[in-house]
């Protein structure tokens, strides 16, 4: 896997999130860089957690279309004498 690397536009926004969440749920301050560093530490070392589970559902997603195509497919299908 690549490693996890976040526009600045995302960057700021993440690092606002991190702030805001500092500030209301532990009514404390921080700054943009320890934030910054805090976003790196999580993208480093969980990235991969929350990667792997967002493949995890993208193949579920996928594979429940793919049984749902299969049954339209076979809805198609026009009777014959012919036993599968």
């Amino acid at each position: 896997m690549k490693p996890i690397k976040f526009s600045r536009e995302e960057t700021k926004a993440i690092v606002g999130e991190i702030q805001d969440y500092f500030r209301d749920e532990l009514d404390q301050q921080i700054g943009s860089i320890p934030a910054e560093m805090l976003m790196l530490f999580f993208a480093d070392k969980m990235g991969a957690y929350y990667y792997n589970r967002g493949v995890y559902d993208a193949q579920g997603v996928i594979r429940e279309r793919i049984e749902n195509l299969t049954d339209e497919l076979f809805a198609l299908e026009q009777p014959t004498k012919h036993l599968r």
